[in-house]
């Protein structure tokens, strides 16, 4: 049984306030752009006039994907597990960018083909030892799913526990924007060329072979076409995971960071079983993935940055964050002009 989430679309009536303490504070009006916009959506989140952040964290979800078998990927298989071990060393990209911004960072195995060593800290949610290939059978089980999306829920509520209200979400395994890029195509409708590149470095011949498995995975699907058959049989277990750790987060009322491409297109399945989440997200950047402009600009989605990264792992969700925080420092921490005695000039 899939499990249920209870999200509600923002309550709009704290809107007026908010929008009158923005505009009240010593600055001409409108003239902080996005922060005003971040602010404004924070406080509608938390429900306050003076919104906090607290013990921001970011967990990666790690897996083995089958379609990498096809050679869809530049980067071997092992390559997840090594990195994995590489975040409980500190030494990869989210490492420095966790502790440059004040981020817990876990770690959670949904289906990495190896034997981890949970006694270091990895949060053990293995559901499988990978995907299988979808280009010849379905990903995953819809028992595999529901597992998946009751994994990543419970994640986020002990994050909850540990009183975190704000969350991003990143990604480990080698060959899911393969998943990713037919997950955008189904969804989305854009056509499947448009949906694919280079992933992790992929020349033009590994390009257009990537495109002819992922022609040919789609052209056999045989499902009925809703957004969990889609999930089920083209999915990844750790982005399915991050489905449900999004969709739980919103129910918690909690601000999503939502990273690059395959976070996106995690926002974006997650979105077709519960549009409300989208409120509940700030999307950090916009990847040089190709494909990624494309899809953000057809969920309406306005990204604070665009550094041109393509890494995952959270870390482009994880750069943002100063842009989140300084939105909600401006509201808190700007004077008003009657309490200021300045005369307002705009």
């Amino acid at each position: 049984m899939i499990q249920t989430f209870h999200i509600t679309p923002l309550d709009q009536q704290l809107r007026p306030l908010l929008q009158e303490k923005i505009d009240n504070l010593t600055k001409p009006k409108g003239s902080l752009g996005r922060l005003e916009e971040v602010a404004l959506q924070v406080g509608l989140i938390q429900q306050s006039l003076s919104p906090v952040l607290q013990h921001p964290q970011n967990i990666i979800f790690a897996a083995d994907h089958g379609i990498e078998e096809e050679g869809v990927s530049v980067s071997p298989r092992d390559v997840t597990w090594q990195q994995t071990l590489n975040f409980l060393n500190g030494g990869a990209g989210i490492n420095f960018l966790c502790r440059q911004h004040g981020f817990a960072l876990k770690v959670v195995d949904a289906g990495v083909d190896h034997d981890l060593p949970y006694e270091r800290g990895i949060i053990n949610k293995k559901v499988r030892r990978g995907s299988r290939d979808f280009l010849h059978e379905a990903a995953l089980t819809e028992e595999e799913v529901s597992q998946c999306m009751t994994y990543g829920s419970e994640v986020v509520r002990l994050c909850r526990e540990e009183g975190s209200n704000v969350l991003s979400f990143g990604e480990m395994g080698i060959g899911n924007t393969s998943p990713s890029s037919v997950w955008m195509h189904l969804f989305t409708g854009i056509p499947l060329e448009q949906c694919l590149g280079a992933g992790s470095g992929l020349d033009s011949a590994g390009i257009r072979h990537k495109y002819e498995v992922l022609r040919k995975a789609v052209a056999h699907y045989a499902g009925d076409g809703s957004p969990l058959d889609i999930m089920r049989h083209f999915g990844g277990l750790e982005m399915v995971m991050a489905v449900g750790a999004m969709l739980q987060a919103a129910e918690l009322k909690m601000l999503i960071l939502v990273d690059g491409f395959i976070m996106t297109n995690c926002m974006l399945a997650a979105s077709r079983l519960y549009p409300e989440v989208l409120e509940y997200a700030i999307f950090g950047h916009q990847g040089d993935e190709s494909g990624h402009k494309l899809l953000l600009d057809w969920m309406h989605a306005r990204p604070l940055l665009n550094l041109g990264l393509r890494l995952g792992e959270g870390s482009g969700a994880v750069c943002a964050y100063p842009i989140v925080d300084s939105a909600v420092r401006m509201i808190n921490e700007m004077d008003s002009f009657s309490h200021a005695e300045i005369t307002k000039y705009f």
